[in-house]
């Protein structure tokens, strides 16, 4: 099994393994990543083993500083915009590649572009420590529930890989949210950590939603994030056997019947339900339910985000997104 250390105590461990092409489970602000030396093409293989991910899905590149993602993708007037805006923090572009930039071609699945994010905390000090980009996607099996706490990494992984880094549950709770700046547009391929509202904000500028065809960056799949369990959204009755996954103050009919029930925010918070989304829905999975009715969320703010990844959970498993 793996082993657990806190970020007080993790960092020599974390360097040293992945200096030798292993991969390390670290806390970022959004989830729980597992990361790889992105320009060592077996530590990057090994992060598609552990997780048992489709190599036809790119992978994030995590960086320290400007600086090194200057090295690694071409930044047009835009997308510098955004990254001053956000960065560190909960947002990724996709940008064209630097030729050279070092980074091994598993990282972008063939694409000529790269998604980069900087992160904030104990990802960003260890990044800073390397000297080079991590590839880091969700530390979970591929498609399964996101991790927010180093326990359920542990729980998921840990026989697969060596150190889960425990930096306490992750503060945001949504996967990063991606955008893609092409001439004077906006594109946003994954609703998350950031609302949309705040990056049209920043830029004065309408986000598009969607993108082109197949898998331009991660998160695509219209079949992830999801449990053992079938998902039922927008529930307004609970079903024979069903564990309701509720929000807000109203609740669907024949609640008092579910086999187990959890509510993302009594009072309706949007950023409270995202940060307990992931670790809800593990719960309400391991009551043994065969279904997980899910009460209606509103889609403004980071309503969008979860709305998003429970659609995913819902969705048929292993199918492509189709463009939006």
């Amino acid at each position: 099994m793996a082993e657990i250390l806190a970020v007080g105590e993790a960092m020599d461990r974390a360097l040293a393994l992945l200096e030798g092409g292993e991969v390390v489970a670290i806390p970022t602000e959004t989830v729980y990543g597992l990361a790889g030396d992105a320009t060592n093409g077996i530590g990057v293989a090994r992060i598609f083993e552990a997780k048992g991910r489709p190599r036809f899905n790119p992978l994030i590149a995590h960086v320290a500083d400007m600086a090194m993602a200057e090295r690694i993708a071409l930044f047009d007037p835009l997308s510098r915009k955004l990254a001053q805006a956000f960065w560190p923090g909960p947002l990724t572009l996709v940008l064209p590649q630097r030729p050279g930039n070092g980074i091994h071609p598993l990282v972008t699945a063939g694409l000529d572009t790269i998604a980069l994010r900087m992160p904030r905390g104990f990802g960003g000090d260890l990044i800073g420590r390397l000297g080079r980009p991590l590839a880091a996607p969700s530390a979970n099996s591929s498609g399964k529930i996101s991790a927010t706490t180093a326990q359920a990494v542990a729980a998921d992984l840990g026989a697969r890989i060596r150190l889960v880094v425990d930096g306490g549950a992750t503060p945001v709770g949504l996967e990063s949210t991606i955008v893609k700046a092409e001439g004077n547009t906006l594109r946003l391929l994954r609703p998350g950590g950031i609302a949309a509202e705040e990056i049209e904000a920043a830029t004065g500028m309408a986000l598009l939603r969607g993108g082109g065809a197949g898998v331009e960056a991660p998160g695509m799949l219209a079949s992830h994030y999801a449990p053992g369990a079938a998902v039922r959204l927008n529930a307004e009755t609970v079903g024979e056997g069903e564990a309701l996954l509720a929000f807000g103050v109203r609740r669907a009919q024949g609640w008092q019947s579910a086999t187990a029930f959890l509510n993302l925010s009594q009072t309706g918070d949007l950023r409270e339900a995202a940060s307990g989304l992931f670790a809800a829905m593990q719960e309400l999975d391991r009551s043994g339910a065969r279904t997980i009715a899910v009460e209606p969320i509103p889609f403004d703010g980071l309503g969008e985000a979860i709305n998003d990844r429970l659609a995913r959970a819902a969705a048929p498993r292993d199918k492509i997104l189709p463009p939006t």
